[in-house]
């Protein structure tokens, strides 16, 4: 199961089994992180000021931890399980920096299918260079009415200044 289709299918409950697992790939742009630092309020000079982040551990700029978590909510909405998932719970262990350029994959593993449609995932997300960047687990309720819809089509959005 990967995200490069047009249309969104979710897994229910019902049809989910421990060991499956489901991909998710994005890579992080200049305009990416802008947009995230914009949305979050998240302005830390690490992710936006080169020179500020060339004296910084990382001697880069470097991505928002939590753009990384929120390619964990995307596969877990858009992928497995998919439209109609709840999130109740994620743990986070941010493992080294994310870059821009990075192409990151995130990797749903079903870990557990607990009472009241909940369902517990090992959450990974490597790098190109297959290095673990984040890892974790997330609660969901997963949906249990099978649905299938066209992706929506997000505006154009342009950064200036």
């Amino acid at each position: 199961m990967s995200d490069t289709l047009d249309t969104l299918e979710n897994i229910t409950y019902d049809e989910l089994n421990e060991g499956d697992t489901a991909t998710f790939t994005r890579t992080l742009s200049e305009e990416e992180l802008v947009l995230f630092a914009a949305v979050s309020g998240d302005v830390n000079p690490v992710h936006l000021d080169s020179e500020f982040a060339a004296e910084s551990m990382f001697k880069e700029r470097i991505a928002h931890g939590m753009w990384s978590g929120s390619l964990i909510s995307a596969a877990l909405a858009t992928v497995m399980p998919g439209p109609g998932t709840i999130y109740l719970e994620q743990s986070l262990a941010f493992k080294r920096p994310v870059k821009l350029d990075d192409t990151l994959t995130v990797t749903l593993t079903v870990l557990s299918k607990e009472p009241k449609n909940r369902v517990v995932f090992q959450c990974d997300v490597q790098n190109q260079k297959g290095q673990k960047v984040v890892s974790g687990e997330a609660k969901v309720i997963a949906p249990t009415e099978k649905v299938s819809l066209r992706k929506p089509r997000l505006p154009k959005i342009t950064i200036e200044g």
